[in-house]
């Protein structure tokens, strides 16, 4: 028996068919509170908060991730391996890295660049590019276009490096034309794509590495309502799809 593991107690059906995970419990929490129908709490080991509930009639699941590949690679490997989860919905917060895209924008991680090693672990002869499931990225921009969100398309930046000693390591990355910077969706994505399932990797602007705009933390977790909504069009549009 694979479940329950040690970073999560719960058996498979305890989770919906996709699961929306962002980096900080309490927005797992606000989530289930707000936007959820009968949520139950399924998993709290370590603080992580797991909710199951109905959107719209729709079983869905909410979970935190922490913070991190380390975090979001334990994570994501249980559910899809171990817990039957067919899709993740990375949502998260992120830091622009581009003069067009503005705080409260969304993004939508086409791709996720990293400079972790979190990919050698595949042992390929080569480097591989983690991009997002192109059906849940399609239905989730269709859901963006719905709600009329501000949004941006394209490459993103997976650091596992908040403090960087290298100062000026950010202006590499943006001369390639990535978007932002985050700290998860590339291993989300090598796990997505090792289990033959599917992920996508959506932000909400938080933070302007050029302009130094910024929220606060109480807005990171409760203000960021148009990406949950779009995530939750999305797991209800997936529901149908094998």
């Amino acid at each position: 028996m694979s479940y329950p593991t040690p970073h999560i107690n719960a058996t498979p059906d305890d989770f919906a068919k996709t699961v929306l995970m962002p980096g900080d419990p309490l927005r797992s929490k606000f989530v289930a509170e707000n936007f959820l129908k009968d949520a139950k709490l399924i998993n709290n080991v370590r603080g992580v908060q797991g909710y199951t509930g109905t959107y719209e009639g729709t079983r869905v699941t909410v979970m935190a991730s922490g913070m991190g590949m380390p975090s979001i690679g334990i994570y994501s490997y249980e559910l899809f391996n171990f817990f039957g989860v067919e899709n993740i919905i990375r949502i998260g917060s992120t830091g622009s890295l581009n003069m067009d895209v503005k705080v409260r924008d969304i993004v939508f991680a086409m791709g996720a660049s990293t400079n972790s090693n979190y990919g050698r672990q595949f042992e390929l002869p080569g480097t591989f590019a983690p991009i997002a499931d192109y059906k849940l990225l399609k239905t989730a921009i269709e859901a963006a276009d719905e709600v009329g969100a501000d949004y941006h398309v394209g490459n993103v930046l997976s650091s596992d490096t908040f403090y960087d000693a290298q100062e000026d390591a950010n202006d590499y990355w943006i001369k390639m034309g990535v978007l932002c910077i985050e700290m998860e969706t590339a291993a989300l994505y090598m796990n997505a794509a090792k289990a033959g399932k599917r992920a996508l990797g959506l932000f909400t602007v938080s933070d302007h590495i050029l302009t130094h705009e910024a929220l606060d933390a109480e807005a990171r977790q409760t203000s960021f309502t148009q990406m949950m909504e779009i995530a939750l069009k999305t797991a209800k549009a997936m529901d149908d799809i094998k």
